[in-house]
C-alpha cells in the first residue's frame, strides 16, 4: 500500500500564565520547609499543581502541614510546636522564596515576614477550610453572616465616601445660603450705588459750570504792577494746578473702571476653573500603572500569537506535503520505520517529526484545529486589552487636559491678580497726587486771598468753590469705588451659584448611588451565595436536605456608623429547607439539624463563599479538612467540581475516604 509518509512538528509554546495576586504560578511545583509548626518538628513537602491528597489517620500532621500553607501566604492562624517559641516557614514557588516566622506571645501566635499574599482575609474565611474555619463555625454557631459574607467588600469604605459625600454637601450647602444672603444685600448696594453715580454727575456738572465761570472772568486789576503780575502768576498755577488735579481724577476713574473689568474676567475665571473634575495623581499614577500593564499583557500576547501562528503554518505546510526534505530525512532513518505492522499500514498514517510515531492524519489534523481555536481566543484576549487599553487611555487623556486646562487657569487667574494688584498701587499712587495737588490747590487759595483785592472777590469765591466742589468729588468717587468693588465681588460670587448648584446636584446622585450600594451588593451576594449553594447540594445529593438559602432583612433605620468604620445593616438569615421519607417538604432552622448536619451546611456556606467572591483569581491554593461529615463518594465528586478552580487544591483525607477519590491525584502519606 504506497502513500504519502509525511512528517508534522507540533512545537510547544509557552502561553502567558494568569496571575494569581502578584506571582505566576500554573505548571511550578511549590515546595514548602516547614519547622515547629502545630506538630510538626521539620519537614519539606512538594506540592505539585493540581489535586493532592493528604491520606492518614488523626495526629499525623496532616492538618499541622495546612497551618504551615496558611501561615506561608500570609495567614495568622497556625499554631507554634509545644516545644518551641517560634515556628519556620519557607515557600519556594514560581522563582520566588516567601519565609514567615511564627512566635508564640502572651495575645496569642504573632507572624512575621513576607507571605504569599498581602492580605489573607479572604483566603481564612473562603480558601483555607479546616475545621476551625471562620466561615463554617459562623454557620454551627448561629453567628452573624452578614459579617462573614461582606467582609470581602470594602463596605467600610463606602461608609467612608458617604460621609466624606456628605461633608462636602453641608460645604456646598453653607456656600450657597452665604451667597443667598449676598443676593440680600445686593439690591441696597446697588441703589447705593446709583445714588453715588447720580450726586456725583451732579457735583461734576456744578465744578464745570463754576470753572467755565472762572475761564470768562476777565478782570481789570487796579493794584500796583508788582502785585497784579504775582496775583496773576498764583492764580495760573492755581488753575493749572486744578486741571492738573481734573487730570488726576479722571485717570483715577480709568484705572477703577479697568479694575473692574479685570475682577469680572477674574471671576469668570475663577468659575470655569472650579468646575473642573478634581484629577488626583494618585489616580492618574495608576492609569499610567494599569496602561503599562496592559501594554506588556498585550506585547506578550502578541509575541505569543506570532510564535504560534508560526508553529500551526509550518505544520500546515508539513502536512500539505512541502517541506519533503524534513519528511525525507525523518523517514530515512531506522527507527522512525516501526513494526511489521506499522509498515503495512504506512499509506494511512503520518509520521510525527519530534518523536518518530505514526498516526493518523485526521488527529494531526484535529491537533492542528485546537491550536487554531485557541489562536482565536489568544486574539480575542489581546482584542480586550485593546479596548480596555483604549479605555484608559483615553480616561488618562481627559485627566492630562483637565488638570492642563486648570493650570492654564490658575496661571491666567495669578497674572490677573499681579494686573489688578498693579492698578489698585496705580490708583493708590493717583490718589496721593490727588492728595497733594489738592493742598496745593489749598496753599495757593490762600496765597491769593492774602494778594486779593474787591476787584477779585468773585474769582477768589469761584476758586474756593470750585475746590470746595472737588474735595466732595473726591469724597464721592472714593464711596462710590468701595461700593463698585463691594458689588463687583458680590456679583463674582453670585456666579458662582450655578455651578454650585450643580456641584450639589453631583454630589446628591453620588450620595444616592452610594447609599444604594450597599444595598445592591448585599443583594448580589444573597442571589450568588444561593445560587451556589443551591449547585453544591445538587452535587453532594443529600437526599434530607432540599435546600439551604439566604435571606436578607433589611433593618428599619440606615446603617449605624462606629468609630473604627465598622457597620451594621441587614440581617442574614440562613434558611434550612428538608424533606422527609414521605416527601413533605418543610422549612427548618440550622439550630435543629444535628451535628453532622451543620458541619455539612457549614462546608457549603464556606465552599459559596470560595466561588461567590472569585478567590481562585488570587488565591493559589485552597485547603479542605475536616470531612468526616461527609463520606467518600460525596467528597470524591466536590473534589472534582472543584479541582478546576485553583491551581493547588489539598485536601487531608482519612484512608477510608481518600480510597474514593481517583488514583491520578497526588498523595502524600509521610509529612
Amino acid at each position: 500500500m504506497g502513500g504519502d509518509t509525511r512528517a508534522i512538528v507540533l512545537i510547544p509554546v509557552t502561553r502567558p500564565h494568569r496571575n494569581m495576586g502578584s506571582l505566576s504560578v500554573a505548571g511550578e511545583v511549590a515546595t514548602f520547609t516547614v519547622e515547629k509548626i502545630g506538630g510538626i518538628d521539620e519537614t519539606t513537602v512538594e506540592v505539585p499543581p493540581g489535586v493532592t491528597v493528604l491520606r492518614g489517620r488523626n495526629a499525623t500532621n496532616r492538618t499541622s502541614f495546612l497551618q504551615a500553607v496558611m501561615a506561608a501566604h500570609g495567614s495568622e492562624w497556625a499554631s507554634v510546636k509545644g516545644d518551641a517559641d517560634q515556628g519556620h516557614v519557607e515557600l519556594s514557588l514560581g522563582g520566588e522564596t516567601y519565609t514567615r516566622t511564627m512566635t508564640r506571645t502572651a495575645e496569642g501566635v504573632a507572624g512575621s515576614g513576607l507571605g504569599l499574599l498581602t492580605d489573607s482575609t479572604v483566603a481564612d474565611l473562603f480558601a483555607f477550610l479546616l475545621e476551625d474555619n471562620e466561615a463554617r463555625r459562623a454557620v454551627e454557631q448561629g453567628d452573624d453572616l452578614r459579617e462573614i459574607i461582606m467582609r470581602p467588600v470594602d463596605v467600610a469604605s463606602i461608609h467612608r465616601q458617604i460621609r466624606a459625600a456628605e461633608q462636602r454637601k453641608e460645604e456646598i450647602d453653607a456656600e450657597l445660603d452665604r451667597i443667598a444672603s449676598l443676593k440680600r444685600d445686593l439690591p441696597d448696594l446697588e441703589r447705593q450705588q446709583a445714588d453715588l453715580r447720580d450726586e456725583i454727575t451732579e457735583t461734576r456738572n456744578e465744578l464745570q459750570r463754576v470753572e467755565e465761570r472762572i475761564d470768562e472772568r476777565n478782570v481789570d486789576f487796579r493794584t500796583t504792577q508788582e502785585n497784579r503780575e504775582e496775583l496773576e502768576t498764583a492764580l495760573d498755577e492755581l488753575q493749572a494746578t486744578r486741571s492738573e488735579l481734573k487730570r488726576v481724577r479722571d485717570d483715577i476713574q480709568s484705572e477703577q473702571e479697568s479694575i473692574a473689568a479685570l475682577r469680572d474676567e477674574r471671576g469668570r475665571l475663577a468659575v470655569e476653573r472650579s468646575g473642573l473634575p478634581e484629577s488626583p495623581d494618585e489616580r492618574l499614577e495608576a492609569l499610567e500603572s494599569d496602561i503599562e500593564r496592559l501594554r506588556e499583557r498585550k506585547r506578550e500576547h502578541s509575541e505569543y500569537t506570532t510564535r504560534l501562528q508560526n508553529v500551526i503554518g509550518f505544520n500546515e505546510e508539513l502536512l500539505a506535503g512541502e517541506h519533503r526534505e524534513i519528511t525525507d530525512a525523518i523517514d530515512a532513518k531506522p527507527e522512525s520505520v516501526g513494526d511489521i505492522t506499522d509498515q503495512l499500514y504506512q499509506g494511512s498514517k503520518t509520521t510525527c517529526w519530534t518523536c518518530g510515531s505514526r498516526v493518523k492524519p485526521e488527529r494531526i489534523e484535529s491537533t492542528l484545529q485546537s491550536m487554531r481555536d485557541h489562536l482565536q481566543e489568544t486574539v480575542s484576549e489581546i482584542d480586550d486589552i485593546e479596548d480596555e487599553l483604549d479605555e484608559l487611555t483615553a480616561q488618562r487623556d481627559d485627566i492630562a487636559e483637565t488638570r492642563t486646562r486648570a493650570q492654564e487657569l490658575t496661571a491666567t487667574i495669578e497674572e490677573v491678580d499681579v494686573e489688578i494688584e498693579r492698578r489698585q498701587t496705580t490708583v493708590t499712587d493717583l490718589r496721593e497726587r490727588r492728595d497733594n495737588l489738592s493742598a496745593r490747590v489749598g496753599e495757593l487759595e490762600e496765597r491769593v486771598t492774602s494778594l486779593r483785592t474787591e476787584e477779585f472777590d468773585e474769582v477768589l469765591d469761584l476758586h474756593t468753590k470750585a475746590n470746595e466742589l472737588e474735595l466732595k468729588l473726591d469724597r464721592l468717587e472714593s464711596e462710590r469705588d468701595e461700593v463698585s468693588g463691594e458689588i463687583a465681588d458680590i456679583e463674582s460670587e453670585i456666579r458662582r451659584n450655578d455651578e454650585l448648584a450643580a456641584q450639589r446636584e453631583d454630589v446628591v446622585e453620588e450620595l444616592i448611588d452610594l447609599r444604594s450600594r450597599i444595598d445592591r451588593l448585599e443583594a448580589e451576594a444573597t442571589d450568588q451565595f444561593n445560587e451556589k449553594m443551591d449547585d453544591l447540594l445538587d452535587i453532594l445529593g443529600y437526599g434530607n436536605i432540599e435546600r439551604i438559602w439566604l435571606e436578607r432583612t433589611d433593618t428599619p433605620d440606615d446603617p449605624v456608623h462606629d468609630s473604627d468604620d465598622s457597620v451594621t445593616g441587614s440581617t442574614f438569615t440562613l434558611h434550612v429547607v428538608r424533606s422527609t421519607e414521605g416527601g413533605t417538604v418543610y422549612e427548618d432552622t440550622v439550630g435543629h439539624l444535628s451535628e453532622s448536619e451543620r458541619e455539612v451546611t457549614g462546608l457549603v456556606f464556606a465552599l459559596a463563599g470560595y466561588l461567590v467572591h472569585d478567590v481562585y483569581e488570587e488565591v493559589p491554593f485552597m485547603l479542605l479538612d475536616s470531612l468526616e461529615a461527609i463520606d467518600g463518594e460525596r467528597i470524591a465528586s466536590l473534589v472534582e467540581y472543584f479541582a478546576e478552580y485553583p491551581p493547588y487544591l489539598v485536601v487531608a483525607l482519612l484512608p477510608e475516604d481518600a480510597q474514593a477519590l481517583p488514583d491520578s491525584y497526588n498523595r502524600i502519606t509521610d509529612i
